[in-house]
């Protein structure tokens, strides 16, 4: 097999459970390296629980020397604690890979959707099938932090890549519309007239 060109670390922050996917990237194929959650004790205090992040980050990033990373940026909520503990494990995941000289880019949970299903709404499961599909893997991991990891690296190669190329399933099963008003120009038919 060829060596990949490019390897991304994708990771899906959390304080119990942080979902971690790479992907390998060999001209336009993609290719699933790993991917798994570290579950963490909540018997542990919030900085046991830190270093733990922190380890097992650098642990990835020695095994599998990933080129670049992307990290799920934080969905805002009304509970500010787990905001600000979310926060701190997102940092601590970033610093890791800025320490090892990685490049770190950060997506929302609805762009990453967006980018993998084609729906910035789309559920869980939905994201995972769209990835099986894509990555051409059968089984279902145990949690879906896992997956949205996995679908996090897999929005970094399509940002990268789509804009150039029709990479990404949601571009080649979405028509592109520049405006309503080209919506309309193309169907006709759908539009209602005011009685």
């Amino acid at each position: 097999m060829q060596k990949a060109s490019k390897i991304i670390l994708g990771i899906d922050p959390g304080t119990l459970l942080m979902g971690y996917g790479l992907i390998a990237v060999h001209g336009s194929e993609l290719k699933l390296l790993h991917m798994d959650v570290l579950k963490l004790s909540s018997k542990l205090d919030n900085y046991q629980r830190l270093e733990k992040i922190h380890h097992r980050i650098a642990e990835l990033i020695h095994t599998y020397k990933p080129h670049e990373c992307a990290v799920e940026a934080p969905f805002f909520g009304k509970n500010v604690q787990s905001m600000l503990k979310l926060g701190r494990a997102q940092g601590v995941a970033i610093a890791a890979a800025m320490q090892a000289g990685i490049s770190v880019c950060e997506y929302a949970p609805k762009k990453v959707k967006q980018s993998i299903t084609g729906n910035g709404n789309a559920g869980k499961e939905q994201v995972m099938k769209m990835l099986q599909s894509l990555l051409q893997f059968r089984d279902s991991p145990k949690y879906f932090d896992a997956t949205d990891a996995l679908a996090v690296a897999v929005c970094h190669y399509f940002q990268g890549h789509a804009i150039t190329s029709a990479t990404s399933p949601a571009k080649k099963s979405a028509r592109k519309s520049d405006s309503w008003t080209a919506f309309v120009a193309r169907n006709p038919s759908r539009v209602r007239k005011p009685s």
